[in-house]
């Protein structure tokens, strides 16, 4: 298994603007679709966005397309999430996760190889 630890989450205001981080080790990354799932307080784990091994290919939640951007950069083995426009309604902990390469829309919490510890992000003035 690859292991994933988040980074770049933190208090913003809304409106405001936050990049995560995923950084990998112990695989390449270049062999898995990667994702990004949050849970917010009491609910549960849901899928944010997705992203093919190469990046050709992403897929996003209704809830923030046009507003979050999902990119990679296998050089470096590190995953990011880019989160504008940002809304309390955003406040969760944030966790990435790999997979095999296969449909992104078809990737749910429970069917996931690898999973990092996550990052808290809150949205709040």
């Amino acid at each position: 298994q690859v292991q994933l630890v988040e980074s770049g989450g933190g208090l913003v205001q809304p409106g405001g603007s936050l990049r995560l981080s995923c950084a990998a080790s112990g695989r390449s990354l270049v062999i898995y679709a990667m994702a990004w799932f949050r849970q917010a307080p009491g609910q549960e784990r849901e899928f944010v966005a997705a992203i093919s091994p190469y990046g050709g290919t992403t897929y996003y939640a209704d809830s923030v397309k046009g507003r979050f951007t999902i990119s990679r950069d296998n050089a470096k083995n590190t995953v990011y999430l880019q989160m504008n426009s940002l809304k309390p309604e955003d406040t969760a902990v944030y966790y990435c996760a790999a997979d095999r390469p296969r449909n992104l829309a078809t990737m749910t919490p429970g069917g996931m190889d690898s999973w990092g510890k996550g990052t808290l992000v809150t949205v709040s003035s």
